[in-house]
């Protein structure tokens, strides 16, 4: 299976896991939901300060462009990775109609504080995330998402190589 749905709070490592991920392929395609929804030249929602109903229907969108434009990927013979931040019912926002295989990323709470810190990726200081990515970590139920099918890596002290092995991994139990 060559389609991936990647999820996990900011600083488990979803971008860099899925370039390193797609470049396992012939060709590969890596749709980071944020990218698509940073597309918004006017009236961007962003999620930090607030979360709002203008924010979900952004999200909302940038999801379903995420759904299409894997599909069409996918079908002409391209591994997809999507990467979003997700909670373990969330699927059907991408309409995606082939099953995808869906791991959450998670680590431990100081190990992604330290990532976010160094990240250097970013157009704002992510710093600002803090406050988001402790809430998400203590709301993110592994156990709900295993529930659901999807697959958990715990990429605390995995290299990158070995947390896209891990993933590989995982696909091949589901195929």
């Amino acid at each position: 299976m060559s389609l991936f749905i990647i999820t996990g709070v900011p600083g488990t490592g979803k971008s860099s896991l899925c370039r390193a991920l797609m470049e396992q392929y012939p060709f590969g395609l890596h749709l980071p939901v944020d990218d698509l929804r940073e597309w918004v030249v006017s009236g961007i929602a962003h999620p930090v300060p607030a979360f709002t109903p203008e924010t979900q229907r952004q999200f909302d969108l940038a999801r379903q462009s995420a759904g299409q434009t894997a599909e069409i990927y996918h079908r002409a013979g391209f591994a997809v990775a999507i990467d979003d931040v997700l909670g373990p019912a969330d699927l059907s926002t991408f309409g995606l109609s082939e099953q995808a295989t869906n791991t959450l990323l998670w680590a431990e709470l100081d190990v992604i504080l330290e990532r976010n810190r160094l990240r250097q990726n970013k157009h704002f200081d992510p710093l600002t995330l803090e406050p988001v990515i402790r809430m998400l970590h203590a709301s993110q139920d592994r156990e709900e998402f295993r529930r659901q099918g999807w697959k958990v890596v715990d990429t605390t002290r995995l290299t990158l190589e070995e947390a896209v092995r891990a993933v590989l991994q995982a696909t091949e139990n589901v195929d």
